[in-house]
């Protein structure tokens, strides 16, 4: 199991390493003339003084929840706490950073050529998207390997399961705040900016003229990015502690529950090798469809991803694993609910496409409502919006349905922790 944990560690560490190397080579690239560098140094002084604002007043108050932890739960508790709550701080001002370093440097690129505006904008993305798998990864698998290996706690103790599930609970605390009061930030700029600039003054969206642009873009960087980061963060973290946790539970009286409580961490820790070597096969093609190229590297993603996942559970699992309530479950059955995992990534992820494409109906029929007034663009548009979450929900339902015919309710924690396990790619793609 040891090994695997260190693997695991460093693959995390791996993540990292590449978000810092790839953002190396972002700030070398040119940030544009003087215009477009004076712009972009008002967005990042925005942005930078929303989050320092935010994270003061989270701050206060995750001081007063770590001191109840302490005195509540225990000292493992509250370092697991503290652990979970600066990382995903961390992970929404590293996506902020580079967000807003990038937007200018992107511009710039773009008009230079097709090909180096979106080679730039996804490095952008795959930066934000290796620091929240791989620093999630580290902060998980390494507070593990402190609790079990150098203090010598049972991978089942109720200190370790504390400890974890604090540190998830950290993340969360962090993650409410940075999705919900960044995205309340930025649409509250957007809605503002647009009813004093279009409605009464009548000018272009995004237009010079008008003050509230800036406050526009800062939103879309603390909302979009920060936000979305802190928020992958926690939902990463929460679901790789959720399944080691149920594998405590399930498989507390047998031999090899420690090396099932570290599979959810090396399944990650692979997917996270498939995300960074997939991030090279974005490419822009004769064709110069730039969503091609995203999803070429998004798929040879999900393929290595299913070698990857095959591979790791062999070597982990090697026969039947049987929980406490008498399921037998068998090796191929855990792979098989890994893939029901990524199936349902793939197809959320083309369900989106077709719901917010421009080459589909849906968007379609909104534009073509839009032709005769606002109230058939409002009517069409809450029409496709409610209709779009049908598919959704209904895929979802299915993964669980099938995961859980494979292996139970530990079958749906492998298919969840599989979906996350390439959420470095996808986090990637969002950003971009």
């Amino acid at each position: 199991m040891t090994i695997y944990l260190s693997l695991a560690f460093a693959a995390g560490v791996l993540g990292v390493l590449y978000g810092a190397v790839q953002t190396g080579v972002l700030m070398k690239a040119s940030a544009g003339n003087d215009k477009m560098r004076e712009i972009a140094a008002a967005i990042q002084e925005g942005a930078s003084a929303y989050l320092k604002r935010q994270y003061l007043t989270i701050g206060m108050v995750g001081a007063v929840i770590l001191i109840a932890a302490y005195f509540l739960i225990g000292v493992y508790a509250a370092v697991g706490f503290l652990i979970g709550a600066v990382l995903s701080g961390a992970a929404g001002y590293a996506g902020m950073l580079i967000s807003v370093r990038a937007n200018v440097r992107t511009a710039q690129a773009a008009s230079e050529s097709l090909a180096k505006g979106l080679n730039l904008a996804f490095r952008s993305g795959a930066i934000t998207g290796m620091f929240v798998a791989g620093g999630a990864l580290i902060g998980v698998s390494g507070y593990y390997i402190v609790l079990t290996q150098h203090l010598g706690l049972a991978s089942t103790s109720r200190e370790v399961i504390d400890g974890l599930v604090a540190l998830g609970f950290g993340a969360s605390l962090i993650s409410i705040f940075a999705r919900l009061g960044g995205g309340i930030f930025t649409k509250g700029a957007d809605v503002g900016g647009d009813m004093v600039g279009k409605v009464e003054a009548g000018i272009p969206e995004d237009d010079p003229r008008n003050a509230a642009t800036i406050a526009d873009n800062v939103g879309d960087n603390v909302g979009d990015c920060a936000g979305m980061a802190a928020d992958l963060f926690e939902t990463y973290a929460v679901t790789t502690v959720a399944t080691m946790v149920l594998a405590a539970i399930f498989f507390r009286d047998q031999p090899y529950v420690d090396v099932i409580m570290a599979l959810p961490l090396a399944i990650c820790g692979v997917c996270v090798v498939t995300s960074i070597i997939g991030s090279f096969f974005v490419r822009l093609g004769k064709s110069k469809n730039i969503m091609g190229a995203l999803y070429q590297g998004l798929i040879v993603t999900g393929i290595l991803s299913i070698v990857a996942v095959w591979w790791i559970i062999n070597q982990m699992v090697t026969g039947p694993i049987t929980t406490v309530g008498g399921l037998e479950i068998q090796p191929m059955a855990l792979f098989w609910s890994g893939m029901v995992g990524l199936g349902v990534t793939a197809a959320i992820v083309v369900i989106t496409e077709y719901y917010t494409g421009s080459n589909f109906r849906p968007v379609r029929s909104v534009a073509n409502a839009s032709v005769s007034g606002h109230g058939t663009n409002v009517i069409q548009g809450l029409a496709v919006s409610l209709e779009s979450t049908a598919l959704p929900a209904l895929t979802i339902i299915v993964g669980i349905v099938a995961s859980f015919q494979l292996a139970g309710l530990f079958g749906i924690a492998i298919a969840t922790t599989t979906m996350l396990g390439v959420a470095g790619m996808i986090v990637a793609l969002d950003a971009f």
